[in-house]
């Protein structure tokens, strides 16, 4: 049972002053006679006057609780709902090489994309989602799953050198395909993010792309670095030293390879558009929801009100008629 006016219930709170009114006068008002003996008296049985005494007011609490429902519109609901969710798969495809550690989105461009990743994959509860990283060579750091949890630790323990450098961006999309090709979900996309060129592996990337295509995946690249040059560390015999690096990437074939797939290409150039590149994927890539409601009210305040009117009209009968008094 819902009410349509819910806010007629405090209502009902009148009634606590008045019932604690009501017991305070009648305590106040309560006579006392001095007797010897009252054997005599206890044996009398009690009229019906005194055992309706106290009813005429139990009555009229009853009126104002029963209006009270009766106004806040108490309605019978009839609801039926059926709702099905359908997650979607995605590979994200990381660069691990060593450019990936510019400074010029903060603390680095690796960093700042596990960060912001990590959060995408918090915000799709939904999905099945994997991780490929990539340098040099390529290698699965999570398959499809559903344990979010999990994956985000995973993405905390990326770093760069645990494979080989390079960029070797066909392998690492090729991994990323090769990973979800067999997946029975109509939905299956591949975040791939680099600030590179393709110099590494055997595989070339538009190939890669076109057996994405093949496999019905939609690849979002994105281009990592700002424009200009970045500060990059390199460890030396010496320690670590900082040089300044162009931040230029083949922006080309991430395109083409977007192009090919069905997909887009973005640029991050900061922490910031970085952050809004995910969530633009975010919202290209909504999971499916298909809900049936069906609701019906019924209203169901009459018999409340048809109590009251019974209540108030024993009230009358018995205050006015049963319990009738003569006064001069």
């Amino acid at each position: 049972m819902t009410f349509a006016n819910p806010g007629y219930l405090f209502l009902l709170l009148l009634l606590i002053p008045v019932i604690v009114w009501y017991l305070y006068e009648l305590r106040k008002s309560d006579a006392s006679v001095q007797l010897s003996d009252t054997t005599t008296l206890s044996a009398q049985p009690k009229s019906l006057r005194v055992w309706l005494l106290h009813v005429p007011f139990v009555l009229r609490v009853a009126v104002i609780a029963f209006l009270s429902i009766a106004l806040a519109r108490p309605q019978l609901t009839n609801r039926w709902s059926s709702e099905s969710t359908e997650g979607i798969d995605i590979m994200m495809a990381l660069d691990v090489s060593g450019t990936m550690l510019a400074e010029d989105l903060k603390p680095n461009r690796l960093e700042a994309a596990k960060q912001v990743a990590s959060d995408f994959v918090i915000a799709r509860p939904n999905d099945q989602i994997g991780l490929v990283i990539f340098a040099g060579e390529s290698f699965t750091q999570c398959p499809l799953t559903t344990d979010h949890a999990v994956l985000v630790n995973l993405f905390k323990s990326v770093e760069y050198g645990m494979i080989e450098d390079g960029t070797a961006i066909g392998l690492g999309l090729a991994n990323a395909v090769n990973r979800m090709k067999d997946s029975e979900t109509k939905s299956k996309v591949v975040i791939l993010l680099t600030d590179g060129s393709n110099n590494r592996g055997d595989i070339d990337p538009q190939t890669a792309a076109e057996i994405a295509r093949t496999f019905g995946i939609r690849v979002y690249t994105v281009g990592v670095g700002s424009y200009g040059q970045a500060r990059v560390p390199v460890n030396t015999p010496y320690g670590r030293k900082y040089v300044m690096a162009d931040s230029e990437f083949d922006e080309t074939t991430l395109r083409r390879i977007a192009e090919t797939t069905g997909g887009q290409y973005f640029r991050a150039t900061d922490n910031g558009s970085l952050k809004r590149i995910y969530e633009q994927i975010d919202q290209l890539e909504k999971t499916k929801l298909r809900v049936r409601q069906y609701s019906k009210h019924t209203e169901n305040f009459a018999p409340f009100l048809y109590a009251a009117l019974i209540c108030l009209l024993l009230e009358v009968i018995i205050r006015y008629f049963v319990l009738r008094t003569i006064s001069n």
